[in-house]
């Protein structure tokens, strides 16, 4: 699983899904995609733009996680 770290990020920062919209010039959706980790998928570019707007490496942003496993009753 890919966890992204853009709310921490935006967090950390006060901006909110519009701020980032407009600094970066991505799509509301895109952010909101990634700001919910539901996104599946992400072009270059976007990713490109957060780590430039928030000076970070793409490996800052997102992350591998191991899969988060089911309990059975």
């Amino acid at each position: 699983m890919i966890r992204c770290h853009l709310s921490t990020f935006m967090g950390r920062e006060k901006l909110r899904i519009s701020d980032v919209a407009q600094r970066t010039g991505l799509n509301r959706s895109t952010i909101t995609a990634l700001y919910n980790e539901t996104a599946t998928r992400v072009d270059l570019p976007a990713i490109e733009s957060l780590c430039n707007l928030f000076q970070c490496q793409v490996g800052d942003l997102f992350e591998v996680a191991p899969p988060e496993r089911k309990v059975q009753p």
